[in-house]
């Protein structure tokens, strides 16, 4: 087994780090961004949801994963950029989708499939491509992917869904952690 192979599951299985807590700082550049899914653009939704709003992007920093509690993506594809509370050498990335347990099998069209995942350089906003991932609603709920690995460290992180399970309206997504290690402060001289 391969020395990186190693570190990753140590960092999974000992202690992963999350950097998009909002507790330590973790937001979303809405700039950046795409539109989230109003239900209220099509008649069902404006009767049925009249009471409701769509959750913000930030929803998926949060470890609460129940039915509807995800982020609503306007499409099959789009792209959320993440603000790190530090420059961070990314290692891995986990997506979570809603449990499999509490939908009827067959029916999680809009979660995300396949996802591209870049570093961002904050100054130039230059795009490093760090990986190309596809989650698969068979597996397991939260899947954790490795990250190319780089000697540069990013502030920023962008997941643009290049796909989801079918559902053309909307893709939800429940929760995203990036894992990694804390960049060494730059000299100031």
């Amino acid at each position: 087994m391969n020395q990186a192979v190693l570190e990753l599951a140590s960092e999974i299985y000992i202690g992963r780090s999350d950097w998009t807590l909002k507790s330590s700082g973790a937001t979303t550049d809405m700039r950046r961004t795409l539109k989230t899914y109003d239900s209220k653009d099509n008649w069902v939704g404006r009767v049925i949801g009249f009471l409701c709003t769509p959750n913000p992007p930030d929803t998926i920093f949060q470890l609460d994963v129940s039915p509807g509690n995800c982020w609503p993506l306007q499409g099959d594809r789009g792209q959320v950029v993440i603000l790190l509370p530090a420059r961070v050498h990314l290692t891995a990335v986990s997506v979570q989708h809603i449990y499999k347990e509490v939908v009827s099998p067959g029916t999680v069209t809009s979660a995300p499939r396949d996802i591209a995942v870049f570093g961002v350089n904050a100054d130039t906003e230059e795009e490093t491509l760090l990986g190309m991932i596809v989650y698969r609603v068979a597996k397991e709920d939260i899947q954790t992917f490795p990250l190319k690995k780089t000697h540069r460290a990013f502030s920023h992180i962008k997941l643009t869904v290049e796909s989801n399970g079918g559902n053309t309206a909307y893709t939800c997504i429940y929760l995203v952690q990036v894992h990694g290690k804390m960049a060494k402060p730059e000299n100031l001289n």
